[in-house]
């Protein structure tokens, strides 16, 4: 079961006709969230018998996955059956190269079976397996909307945490919830024209640098 569709907030300016977008933020307010930094780079999830791409139809053997291999085979005994690691690969560079990359993967999300666990959760895991999470620009709690609305639309006017500009921003619950749910307790805001990678991406793409 790959990564859910994330619904664009209603006033994220990134969203197109194809996108799905939440007509309310009500599910976010007067509760614990996190706001993360969205990276630019692929969807990736690492369990214990391999590693996906954005297709889980089968393991990804993408050039720019080899990092994510070498990761699995350093992690793979720690990550228990039914157990997913939900991140951005940055080993190749998309619309936005970073400048102050410390891996090639950061951590967004983990998955045991049906249940998304908690932010805290997520932060005990990247200590444990020396993962960085995607970099936080928030923990608290909003009383309305229009309090996260400017919360928001202040953080995306930010440059990137990791060097660059910012693609975009995601809120979500901060305690575990069901997949089922997914929608209600996840939402984004994307940048306008976040998308300038060409056709060609996969024959011309280029690897991006770690900083030490």
């Amino acid at each position: 079961m790959k990564y859910p569709r994330s619904y664009h907030l209603y006033f994220s300016p990134g969203a197109t006709s194809d996108d799905r977008i939440a007509i309310s933020t009500d599910s976010l307010i007067n509760t614990e969230i996190i706001i993360t930094e969205k990276m630019d780079g692929s969807n990736t999830a690492i369990m214990n018998k391999g590693v996906y791409g954005r297709s889980h139809g089968d393991y990804t053997q993408n050039a720019w996955d080899r990092p994510m291999w070498d990761l699995w085979n350093l992690i793979k005994r720690d990550i228990d059956d039914g157990l997913y690691l939900f991140g951005e690969n940055m080993y190749g560079i998309h619309s936005i190269e970073y400048t102050k990359l410390k891996s090639y993967f950061y951590l967004f999300g983990i998955r045991s079976d049906d249940v998304w666990l908690s932010w805290s959760t997520i932060e005990e895991y990247s200590y444990l397996l020396n993962i960085p999470t995607v970099p936080v620009l928030f923990k608290g709690i909003v009383k309305s909307d229009s309090e996260l609305r400017k919360l928001v639309e202040d953080l995306s006017n930010q440059p990137s945490a990791l060097g660059g500009l910012r693609e975009g921003i995601v809120v979500r619950n901060a305690n575990e919830f069901h997949n089922d749910n997914f929608s209600t307790n996840l939402m984004k805001w994307v940048r306008k024209d976040h998308v300038t990678t060409t056709i060609h991406w996969t024959r011309d793409w280029k690897k991006a640098k770690i900083v030490q």
